[in-house]
């Protein structure tokens, strides 16, 4: 696909050096709560000239309750959610709309990951049926950009941006989170792999912070990398 690269960027010479590239044609951006998956897909399919494929967090009706009372509303929460993906990742399926590039801020396979986290152990299983029965067969990603931030920085995050149902987050929840991304991360090879240390970096306003991380991105050769930007950056 030829995007519409350079729409927002400052630097030429990046603009020159990536145009000549291959570009990956589905961009997944993941990370825990609050760590900036969402406002970097925005942006990167922005610059891109890609679609977007974003969560819909706020269509679900059973999510401030969650947040309110945990495990009495998890499991309509999580197969909400299952559902709601699988339905948006249906149209990415080979043959329907894979022909538009697209940057999406979450796998599927995250879903499990809440899943397991958040269930009793027959929820669980009630759900990995209902998941199995779907039958999802998701694209695969050609390249995954994982955001990681410790739980103090994540939770600053979440009260800045002030969505009314996040700041009753429990730091212990959030904290498993985060365990719980790193442990799944760590074995993950379905796809290149670039790894975000996010924690003192503004991708949503600092416009050099955002393009040091495009031109990683995009640049990237091999299957797995880090991003650890050097505090002359910050």
């Amino acid at each position: 696909m030829n995007a519409r690269f350079g729409a927002d960027l400052s630097s030429t010479t990046l603009t020159e050096r990536i145009n000549g590239r291959t570009l990956p044609a589905f961009i997944a951006v993941e990370g825990p709560i609050g760590v900036g998956k969402t406002t970097l897909a925005q942006r990167l399919a922005h610059t891109l000239g890609y679609g977007e494929l974003l969560e819909l967090a706020g269509e679900n009706p059973f999510l401030n309750q969650f947040y309110l009372s945990g495990r009495s509303n998890a499991l309509a929460t999580q197969l909400y959610f299952l559902l709601q993906r699988a339905q948006q990742l249906e149209s990415l399926n080979p043959g329907a709309l894979l022909q538009v590039d697209v940057v999406s801020d979450f796998l599927i396979e995250k879903d499990a990951l809440f899943a397991e986290l958040n269930l009793e152990p027959h929820e669980y299983t009630l759900y990995q049926e209902i998941h199995r029965s779907l039958r999802i067969q998701p694209p695969t990603p050609d390249l995954v950009i994982y955001l990681q931030a410790p739980t103090p920085v994540l939770l600053q995050r979440i009260r800045q941006r002030g969505i009314a149902a996040e700041q009753r987050i429990d730091p212990g929840y959030l904290e498993a989170l985060v365990a719980a991304y790193t442990k799944f991360f760590h074995h993950y090879d379905a796809a290149p792999l670039l790894i975000v240390n996010a924690a003192e970096i503004d991708l949503a306003h600092n416009q050099q912070h955002y393009e040091a991380l495009l031109e990683r991105a995009l640049l990237m050769d091999g299957t797995r990398q880090f991003f650890n930007p050097h505090p002359t950056l910050i």
